[in-house]
Order: structure tokens, then C-alpha cells, then sequence
């Protein structure tokens, strides 16, 4: 296989009072050709509050594949985004620079030789929660989405993601390494209050009540054993979808721990999300 060019720091969106946000671009290894290409706007985890673009967290970054080559390698654009951190701006600035990277691409889609019609998002722990807030949150801001307006890409993969933040406490595994409902908790810090105290923050920043029969594809991802993430946000929001009639496919793993960790330290957690995203992007673009 050819080796995919990488085009990397290009500056997106600089907000107020913020650095400039940058985005790399991958573009797909030299036996694809031709104009249109599908893409993928990636988004990290972290919890809001760390984390970096190039990467899918210290643990994938150890089983030493590339996610962003395998999509390349398939004929993708995956453009991987900065967001501000809950350490710089809280909720919803970082639904607004998820956004802000999407209509960039959208706006340089000939440059890139990108279809704009097949942009899709995807992302790992909170940026999964943040690309399904860009395919559910229609218009500038979620605060007063009337449910009605389809979103800003043609389908979501989210791993492992928050869906339903006020019910995350409650859903958690009795060995939770985390909990939303702890004190200075990564959603606490995400909108700058105490989850219970802030019922209608914390509820505008949950991609479930965005959920409407305009909603595109979805798959969702997640280990049944995750101790910082419970699988239950994913069965909730795959269940809202399903009601509402959208097209959702959910794939739970078994005994995997968020970052797809295994009991045996093996990679084949990761292994099959990966296979399953891959597949999933290829059939809503419809590439053979």
C-alpha cells in the first residue's frame, strides 16, 4: 500500500479569547483516484479536557495500527480536529469548533476533491459525544433545537461515547473508575456545574434529546465492561434512535474497558471496532 499524504496544522476557526484551532488532513493513499471522495471528520477523547487530534488515546496509540490509515486505505478523507477543552471554554464551545470543522470542510470540499454530500463524523469517548451532537444538534446551537432539522453530516460512528449525561451516575458499573455525578467529574467540568444542580445543562448537552426521525445513520460502539463510560449511554441513545425510526446499528463488546482494554491485553476489541467502522463509513458511502 501506497502511503496516504498527510497535510498537517491547517488553522479552522480561531474563536474569542481562544488559540487558533487546527485540523489535519489525510488524504487516501495514492491508488485511490478520481474527484468526490467520502470523508470523515475525527474528533478525540479525553474527557473534554485532554487529549490530541492525531490520536485515539494512549492505549490504541500502543497496539501501533492506524486507525486513520486503515480509512485512508479504503479511499477516505479523515480530517482529524482540535476542539477547545473544558480547561479553556465550557459547553457548547466545543459543539460549535466540531461544527466550525465540519463547515470548513464542507467549504474546501473541492480542494481535498471531497463529495460534500457523503461528510461524515466519528470520534472516541467525548469526541463521539461531540460527533453525535454534530449529526443530531441542528442549527448554530443546541439551546432551543426543536428536533426537526437534520444535522451537519450523512452518518455518526461514536465509540464508547456520553449520550445522556444526567443519567450517566445512575448507569454506571459498580467498579466505575468515574462517575458523572462525582465532584469535579469531566461532565461537571464540561458545563460548569454540578450535574443534579444544572438538570437543563446538563440535558442540552446530551445528544439523546436531539434524537428525531431526521437523525442519520448511526453506529455505535461501546464495551460492555466500561468502567468510565457505561454501555448503557449506548443502548439508550441506539434506543431513542430506533424509536424515532433512524437507521442505528449497535455493537456492544464484550468485557471490553473503555479504549477497548481486554482482560487478556489483547487488541481484538479494537481490532473489531475498527472493522465495524470501517464497514459501516464504506456502506453509507456506498464505495465497493
Amino acid at each position: 500500500m501506497t502511503a496516504e499524504q498527510v497535510l498537517k496544522g491547517i488553522e479552522f476557526a480561531c474563536p474569542e479569547a481562544s488559540a487558533p484551532l487546527l485540523l489535519d488532513v489525510y488524504l487516501p493513499s495514492a491508488e485511490h483516484t478520481g474527484k468526490g471522495f467520502p470523508a470523515i471528520v475525527h474528533f478525540h477523547g479525553g474527557g473534554w479536557r485532554a487529549g490530541e487530534r492525531s490520536s485515539l488515546g494512549p492505549v490504541l496509540d500502543g497496539f501501533g495500527f492506524s486507525p486513520f490509515r486503515r480509512l485512508t486505505d479504503a479511499g477516505f478523507v479523515v480530517v482529524s480536529a482540535d476542539y477547545r477543552l473544558s480547561t479553556t471554554a465550557q459547553f457548547p464551545a466545543q459543539l460549535e469548533d466540531a461544527k466550525a470543522a465540519v463547515h470548513w470542510l464542507r467549504d474546501h470540499a473541492q480542494d481535498y476533491s471531497v463529495d460534500p454530500d457523503r461528510i461524515y463524523a466519528w470520534g472516541d469517548s467525548a469526541g463521539g459525544h461531540l460527533a453525535s451532537l454534530v449529526g443530531l444538534a441542528p442549527g448554530d446551537a443546541p439551546a432551543g433545537a426543536d428536533g426537526d432539522t437534520p444535522g451537519e453530516v450523512a452518518a455518526v460512528a461514536a465509540w464508547y461515547a456520553p449520550a445522556d449525561l444526567p443519567r450517566m451516575g445512575e448507569q454506571c458499573l459498580p467498579n466505575a473508575v468515574a462517575r458523572a455525578d462525582d465532584p469535579g467529574s469531566r461532565e461537571e467540568l464540561l458545563i460548569g456545574a454540578v450535574l443534579a444542580e444544572a438538570p437543563g445543562k446538563a440535558a442540552a448537552a446530551s445528544p439523546v434529546i436531539y434524537v428525531s426521525p431526521a437523525a442519520p445513520p448511526f453506529l455505535l460502539v461501546h464495551g460492555t465492561a466500561d468502567r468510565f463510560v457505561p454501555a448503557a449511554q449506548s443502548t439508550s441513545l441506539a434506543a431513542a434512535l430506533e424509536a424515532a425510526g433512524a437507521d442505528v446499528e449497535l455493537l456492544l463488546i464484550e468485557d471490553s474497558d473503555h479504549m477497548w482494554i481486554l482482560p487478556d491485553h489483547s487488541q481484538a476489541a479494537a481490532e473489531k471496532a475498527m472493522d465495524a467502522t470501517v464497514d459501516f463509513f464504506l456502506r453509507q458511502s456506498h464505495v465497493p
